[in-house]
């Protein structure tokens, strides 16, 4: 049979009673733009005679969707082919939807016995989540200084924003950081903007129930410094070499990079640049007192300028060309005096130290220094003064220094000679003569008064005869001083084993005898002492 129309149909339901309950789900329902949606119901195989869905919009016109009996299903014009139901559980189906599909969708089913079920849902059609932009207010920001206001905008329904630095979520302090929302943009305002806050990156996300879409990241630039100003080194020297390779450094934390300039006693120098060597010290013709050194970092966009902390130091030339001159002519001990001078081609200097044979050398009554160390008195030269004379200069910046070597002729000193006074036949003979001498003396050997053939300081006979006994006589003689000393050693030669170290048979005898005397002696002491200790009667 023919279905009634929607407008009797709804006439007739108002006449029906109904049971208690929605047969819809509690919405709203969300769904895309152009997505297919289904609405299920709540029931199951309903015994029902007609089933009608209809829907309302904003505007409160109501409008039949589909009408449909157990035998028969009906679509209302606007609807055909979009949408279906399925007779079985009353599920309605609506493809391909439109913004105009949002609104309310109600079901009417009238049962056999002639009651009814209903029920409504509301249908949101979403517009897809698309184009998710962040701009700020301002290009740049200066630290502490700046307020920046960050908006987010993005195209969608029913949106909502969110806020990450990173992957971190921007909280809303209700202070320094406040977000503000609405369905089609949000706002992040940062007052007294940090550098840290916007190098995240930073994100924004919109959302709905159905879709998420991010932001591109977003990072602002924002200007700082100057921070601390460090100075390297940050204690120098007192006193800098003229010439070294020595230079200060200043570095400091800036956004954008800062520019620095050097300032010596709180005058601007012609240097900038964060390196200030030495060279440039000197061609500005300081460094002859210490005084202070310091840089200062300026920031041209914050426009904040910091000093470093003052580092403060004098320049002074090293010491070079060292030269020691000492006596060049011909010295004797007890006779001659030197005078050994010490000085420096350039630099100034500061100390003198004296070293001899590298220890430190004292002055004494026959040692003087001059009032300022720049030479030696020695007066007179004796042996001792032979050696090696150091001179250092030195100043804060280095010390050098130079040697002479001074030679003081003397001796011979009284000879001796060294050797055996008797040997046997065929042993060998070796006898040596010594005496302190510089230069060194030369020697001459005499037997018996007669001068032999021997000028070494050694006299060696390889097998000695009973002739080789008598007087050996050493002389040695300074050829420079002049002097001469000797010595006569007398050398006697024996029958062999004339020298053995055993003893003789006599000397035995002898020892034998003496140990037996004693052990009488001993003997008549003990008798003598008891004949002169009285006895005691027992009685």
């Amino acid at each position: 049979m023919d279905l009634l129309s929607s407008q009797s149909l709804l006439f007739l339901l108002s006449f029906l009673g109904s049971c208690a309950g929605s047969i819809l789900p509690e919405g709203p329902l969300d769904e895309l733009l152009g997505k297919n949606v289904t609405i299920k119901t709540l029931v199951d195989k309903p015994n029902y005679s007609l089933m009608i869905w209809t829907f309302s919009d904003d505007s409160d016109e109501t409008q039949n969707i589909v009408t449909a009996t157990p035998t028969e299903v009906k679509v209302n014009t606007p609807y055909v082919g979009r949408v279906s139901v399925n007779t079985t559980n009353g599920y309605l189906s609506l493809a391909g939807l439109k913004a105009t599909d949002s609104g309310s969708y109600s079901i009417n089913i009238v049962t056999k016995d002639l009651s009814t079920q209903t029920g409504e849902i509301r249908l949101r059609v979403l517009e897809p989540v698309s184009s998710v932009t962040i701009k700020s207010d301002l290009a740049e920001a200066i630290e502490h200084n700046s307020t920046v206001v960050l908006t987010c905008s993005a195209k969608g329904s029913f949106l909502k924003y969110t806020w990450t630095n990173g992957t971190t979520p921007i909280v809303d302090d209700g202070k320094r950081l406040v977000v503000k929302e609405d369905e089609a943009f949000s706002t992040l305002t940062i007052t007294g903007v940090l550098r840290s806050d916007l190098v995240g990156p930073i994100y924004c996300t919109a959302a709905n129930k159905l879709e998420t879409e991010k932001s591109a990241p977003f990072n602002l630039t924002v200007y700082y410094g100057p921070d601390e100003v460090t100075i390297t080194p940050p204690n120098p020297p007192k006193v800098i070499r003229s010439g070294s390779n020595f230079s200060l450094s200043c570095s400091v934390s800036s956004s954008p990079p800062a520019t620095f300039v050097w300032y010596h006693s709180q005058q601007m120098m012609e240097a900038a640049g964060p390196v200030l060597t030495l060279d440039v010290i000197e061609k500005h013709g300081l460094g002859k007192t210490e005084e202070p050194y310091t840089c200062r970092a300026t920031n041209d966009k914050t426009q904040r300028t910091v000093s470093s902390p003052a580092v403060s130091f004098a320049v002074m030339d090293g010491i070079s060309g060292v030269k020691i001159a000492g006596p060049t002519t011909l010295l004797l001990a007890g006779n001659s005096t030197a005078n050994i001078s010490c000085q420096a081609t350039s630099g100034a200097v500061s100390a003198v130290t004296w070293l001899k044979d590298g220890k430190p050398l004292s002055a004494s009554s026959r040692l003087v220094f001059a009032d300022d160390k720049s030479s030696v008195n020695i007066s007179p030269l004796q042996k001792e003064d032979n050696g090696e004379y150091t001179c250092q200069l030195s100043n804060p910046v280095n010390t050098e220094q130079a040697s002479y070597k001074m030679v003081v002729n003397y001796g011979p000193e009284p000879a001796a000679v060294t050797g055996s006074d008797a040997v046997e036949v065929n042993d060998e003979v070796i006898l040596t003569c010594t005496a302190a001498s510089v230069p060194p003396a030369n020697f001459t050997w005499k037997f018996n008064e007669s001068l032999t053939d021997v000028k070494t300081a050694t006299y060696a006979i390889q097998k000695a005869v009973y002739k080789n006994s008598g007087m050996y006589t050493c002389e040695a003689k300074n050829d420079v001083t002049g002097k001469t000393t000797k010595y006569t050693h007398t050398l006697s030669v024996k029958e062999e084993g004339a020298l053995d170290e055993g003893l003789s048979d006599g000397a035995i005898a002898g020892i034998v005898i003496g140990v037996l005397v004693a052990l009488a002696a001993a003997i008549g002491l003990i008798i003598y002492c008891r004949q002169k200790v009285p006895v005691e009667s027992p009685y």
